[in-house]
């Protein structure tokens, strides 16, 4: 007699050797790691609140102290309370702690790791979508879909898949739209490359395949990924967000080691 192995529900866990590496937890902490609920970002695309403030920001020991700081409504993402320690968020995300006064912007660092860049208050209502795709939904209203899960009704006609929009986070309107067109400014967010910003120099079809983009940055280094992994981040060479430290700029092992070098002199 033969059992059918089925699937039984939604998984809950998540091992800590299994968790995504940029997330940097040690491997000797214990064998679990939190496992992200879903919602607008993938899991392994995503950081948890509850690393952001155990981890990164460190105003809590254990997942206990977050728990109480979530269910006190005290973090805010994209201007929404949000009260589950494991929601996910993720690429170009606002978290605010209004108790601090602080505000973060989640972006790529050239390594790959998330990033909490730090926003000044006029910066704190917007966030930049890409789009993902433009379609007609029912009864024939246009529409399009964001990197984060949203759907925006009647669009600009002009808004193609792989622009990038700046939407106001109290109004949930589109303020404005970076097109994907040569010249841009954009930032890789996923690869090898994630987390490099330059400009785009031009773009190969390849049918039946990934289409690929060449990216010089501000070095003059060029580099070559897919187009699906890279998100404009602003008109031409002015990126509409502050960068987080580094700029985006990949150095080498060399030039990474002349840099140490020189801030340990600098100290001394």
């Amino acid at each position: 007699k033969q059992h059918s192995t089925m699937a039984r529900g939604p998984k809950k866990h998540l091992k800590r050797l299994n968790a995504p590496k940029h997330w940097m937890l040690d491997k000797l902490g214990g064998i679990w790691a939190p496992r992200p609920s879903t919602g607008p970002h993938k899991l392994r695309e995503c950081f948890p609140v509850i690393l952001i403030l155990r981890q990164r920001l460190k105003y809590a020991l254990n997942a206990k102290e977050v728990l109480s700081i979530t269910m006190r409504k005290m973090i805010k993402v994209d201007g929404k309370v949000r009260t589950d320690p494991r929601f996910p968020a993720g690429l170009m995300d606002v978290i605010s702690i209004e108790k601090t006064g602080e505000n973060f912007r989640l972006l790529y660092d050239v390594k790959g790791r998330f990033a909490l860049t730090p926003l000044e208050k006029k910066d704190v209502g917007f966030k930049l979508c890409k789009v993902m795709a433009v379609r007609t939904g029912p009864k024939k209203v246009p529409l399009l879909i964001t990197h984060d899960g949203r759907t925006i009704r009647y669009p600009d006609p002009l808004i193609k898949a792989n622009d990038t929009i700046k939407l106001d986070l109290n109004t949930g309107k589109i303020v404005d739209v970076y097109k994907f067109d040569v010249g841009q400014i954009l930032m890789i967010t996923s690869g090898r490359n994630r987390g490099r910003v330059g400009v785009l120099q031009s773009r190969e079809p390849h049918p039946g395949s990934f289409e690929i983009i060449h990216v010089k940055d501000s070095n003059g280094k060029e580099f070559a990924t897919r187009l699906s992994a890279c998100f404009i981040i602003g008109n031409e060479n002015r990126p509409a967000i502050n960068l987080p430290k580094g700029k985006g700029l990949k150095l080498s092992i060399l030039e990474e080691k002349a840099l140490k070098e020189k801030r340990q002199k600098t100290r001394k």
